[in-house]
């Protein structure tokens, strides 16, 4: 198997659409960054914009072509070295923005779905954070990028690993589409029950959150004193909110005992809500603790007094912009202890609210049970991945 540079086996093509032509000029969907998905898939919705007939020539996406982030405010969005591929049902519609590297492989020489698993491994990730810089806003070169190796056997044999990846893909898919529907059920259960807690269309009783429970807003303990920190409990930041779990995930950094007595900390039952952030999206982020912990002052805790831990929480999810209408504006978003206190949530029978969160622990047992399965075969997939391109 022989080992050949990205740069002679795909050419990068332009994606400066220019500027806006006039309102009566066709429109094509704009892949950018926030399209391009942590798996190499397109997804969320597409800005259209408008071009002219010779504009348009040279930009139109055609099958088989790949789609790299090359720049982004986020850093991670460019060490992750996402790429996605153009299948049929995009081909001649998207265009690429200028944020993407857009490749055009050779197919005498390269299976384009083949390079887009190669791109999207873990070796070629490596390889990605080695050429961009350390810079808060790094840009993937193409310069750089194009001296990628990659080892690439006979065609046939590309053909043959594709097929075995799809298959291993396709048992993925199925499992993250089913944690995705999991995700729904208990919004689409919620809206059923109780209505939009924004509108409360079924007029349940409402209360300021400051009355329903404790609002704790979190801290840093000095970090000129290290022997705050350690390992007697975790210290929750927003990385670990802002996910799709449930409950906070594992923290990354801990506090020792000295350090938990100048912290603030919540019982297992709390929720943790994200109330100052860079992006405005993250705020009203929220998680449910499971466990004691310690947390920062980016988070808000709140320790119901009144009503179902369960259902509050689904509540702030369901009803998100109520958390985000109370922040200030700007680019940054901030939610203060005060005004967080204040926000309005619904409150129906307590019955009704049991009912309701014992449906949601049991979703909640599927939805574990199937990030396990999903967790071995992303696994499986690795491990073929890692022997495919090595030859194996």
């Amino acid at each position: 198997m022989k080992t050949v540079r990205l740069g002679a086996i795909a050419e990068s093509l332009p994606c400066d659409y220019g500027d806006d032509p006039t309102d009566d000029a066709p429109a094509f969907h704009v892949v950018k960054v926030s399209n391009v998905g942590s798996e190499g898939q397109f997804h969320g919705d597409f800005e259209k914009r408008r071009f002219r007939d010779d504009q348009i020539a040279n930009l139109l996406v055609k099958e088989g072509e790949l789609l790299v982030v090359k720049s982004s405010g986020s850093k991670a969005n460019i060490l992750s070295g996402k790429t996605a591929i153009c299948g049929t049902d995009r081909a001649g519609r998207i265009v690429a923005s200028n944020f993407l590297l857009r490749l055009r492989v050779d197919e005498a020489a390269a299976v384009p779905r083949f390079l887009w698993y190669v791109l999207n491994s873990g070796a070629s990730k490596a390889f990605v954070k080695t050429i961009v810089g350390a810079s808060t806003y790094p840009n993937l070169k193409w310069s750089l990028y194009a001296s990628h190796p990659v080892a690439l056997p006979p065609l046939a044999e590309q053909r043959r690993i594709v097929e075995v990846l799809d298959r291993a893909e396709a048992l993925r898919a199925k499992r993250r589409a089913a944690l995705a529907q999991l995700d729904s059920l208990t919004q689409s259960l919620f809206l059923d029950l109780f209505g939009d807690p924004a509108t409360n269309p079924k007029g349940w009783p409402r209360k300021p959150i400051g009355e329903i429970g404790k609002v704790i807003t979190g801290n840093t303990p000095p970090r000129a004193n290290p022997g705050y920190y350690g390992t007697h409990i975790e210290w929750i930041k927003s990385d670990n909110i802002n996910t799709p779990h449930y409950y906070l995930t594992k923290a990354s950094e801990g506090l020792s005992e000295s350090g938990k007595a100048v912290a603030r900390t919540v019982p297992a039952g709390s929720i943790l809500v994200t109330c100052i952030a860079g992006s405005p999206e993250c705020i009203g982020n929220a998680a449910m603790t499971d466990r004691e912990v310690a947390f920062n002052q980016q988070i808000n805790a709140f320790v119901p007094a009144n009503g179902d831990p369960h259902f509050l929480y689904a509540q702030m999810l369901v009803g998100k912009r109520l958390i985000q209408e109370a922040s200030t504006a700007g680019m940054k978003g901030m939610v203060s202890k005060g005004r967080f206190e204040r926000i309005f949530l619904v409150l129906p029978p307590i019955e009704l609210q049991r009912e309701f969160a014992c449906r949601v622990t049991a979703v909640e047992k599927l939805k574990t049970a199937q990030r396990a399965s999903l967790a071995e075969f992303d696994a499986l997939f690795a491990s073929l991945q890692h022997r495919a391109f090595r030859g194996e």
